[in-house]
């Protein structure tokens, strides 16, 4: 104990290594320690293999985690950040663990704790890294491999997480040395600001873009309605998503404007809904428009994908009796939604046809008073001649 004891205190009144000499003398004391522990040495190098093979087997355990599906997205997230445990740190963290019982030299143990510190620093921002990307990538989904979705900003994402995670790492490091970093975090602090500021439309964007990854409001092949714009998805990039519009034109619209706005998803609507409005001229005797809705809802459920909701007058207008029909088409394909209508549509011009109830259109009828106020024709009394006979028009 007295030799480890002197040097204890040869480490801490001077430099361990100067000249020749000291070398000599640390190499010396290294072989007392060892000659002296031998028995608690052998024991901390069996315990830490022991560590070690047991830590390598979980990282092992890691590797196969990724690789089975059926465990499900966290279970491979955790078990990929598992897999990029470095061997480095397995060792470092053993040593650690059985330091303390072997009792060896001060510069032995220091030399262990800073190579730990180091060790751990970096193996946690590796962690960190790979859980978020992990993260990401699962809220992305199948977007990541597309060539025109998001992959791009995927691969930013990647960087600017490896990067902040790596320096928030070396700051630890040299923090744990006894390097002042008040000044270095307070110079990152003011950079990123300035960058920041200069770069505030960029970064807009980009979040949105970030947005659109987790919210996923939106995919790539989507009718979307925004504004005054209809038009599916072609590609959603960095700084802008590029649809193209129902005439066929390209419109492109910057992520931060396209998610300020109220935007409607058209792709994923189970069931689309139609309200048609049907005018029947004044007329139609009452017993003919009470039958109307039985008309209508047998010509409605006729077709497959459609679902009668109601019909009944709901208007006096100016030139029409009109009537609300609202009905569901059971299908998020706008083309089958248009040709179930057009069929609905048809169906119900050939069954007024046949009943004689005739649509109205805007008319307008002018009534003639005589000075007195009785009603008299609009026009003069005419007599037709047909055969040598007058006939009263």
């Amino acid at each position: 104990m007295s030799k480890t004891g002197n040097v204890a205190i040869a480490v801490e009144n001077k430099p361990v290594i100067q000249s020749l000499d000291d070398l000599q003398l640390l190499s010396q004391q290294t072989m007392d320690w060892i000659s002296s522990h031998y028995l608690s040495i052998a024991i901390a190098c069996a315990i830490g293999a022991t560590i070690i093979a047991v830590l390598y087997g979980l990282r092992m355990l890691g590797t196969r985690m990724c690789r089975r599906e059926h465990l499900g997205h966290w279970s491979r997230i955790v078990g990929r950040a598992i897999a990029r445990t470095n061997l480095f740190f397995i060792v470092m963290l053993a040593a650690r663990l059985v330091s303390g019982y072997a009792n060896p030299p001060a510069v032995v143990a220091n030399t262990i704790g800073f190579l730990f510190t180091v060790a751990t620093a970096v193996q946690a921002a590796l962690w960190v890294r790979e859980l978020v990307i992990g993260i990401v990538e699962h809220r992305a989904g199948e977007e990541v491999g597309g060539s025109s979705t998001l992959g791009s900003a995927i691969g930013i994402i990647r960087l600017l997480v490896t990067a902040i995670c790596f320096i928030v790492a070396t700051l630890l490091i040299l923090d744990n040395v006894g390097v002042n970093i008040t000044g270095l975090v307070a110079s990152l602090g003011i950079g990123g600001i300035a960058i920041g500021l200069a770069a505030q439309g960029i970064f807009a964007d980009l979040f949105a873009s970030l947005a659109i990854i987790f919210d996923k409001p939106f995919r790539r092949g989507d009718t979307v309605k925004w504004d005054q714009t209809a038009g599916t998805v072609e590609s959603i990039g960095l700084k802008t998503t590029r649809l193209r519009s129902t005439t066929g034109e390209e419109v492109v619209i910057s992520n931060t404007n396209l998610l300020n706005k109220e935007l409607r998803n058209l792709a994923h609507t189970l069931r689309r809904r139609a309200t048609l409005m049907l005018g029947v001229v004044y007329q139609t005797p009452p017993d003919v428009c009470r039958r109307i809705p039985e008309m209508v809802k047998a010509i409605v459920t006729a077709q497959d994908k459609a679902v009668f909701l109601h019909c009944c007058m709901v208007n006096f207008a100016p030139s029409s009796l009109d009537y609300e029909l609202l009905f569901d088409v059971l299908d998020e394909n706008v083309e089958v939604f248009n040709s179930v209508r057009h069929e609905i549509c048809i169906a119900i011009l050939e069954t007024f046809a046949k009943e004689g109830i005739e649509f109205a259109y805007p008319t307008q009828t002018t009534f003639t008073a005589a000075p007195d106020g009785t009603m008299i024709m609009p026009y003069p009394e005419t007599t037709l001649r047909t055969s040598g006979k007058t006939t009263p028009a």
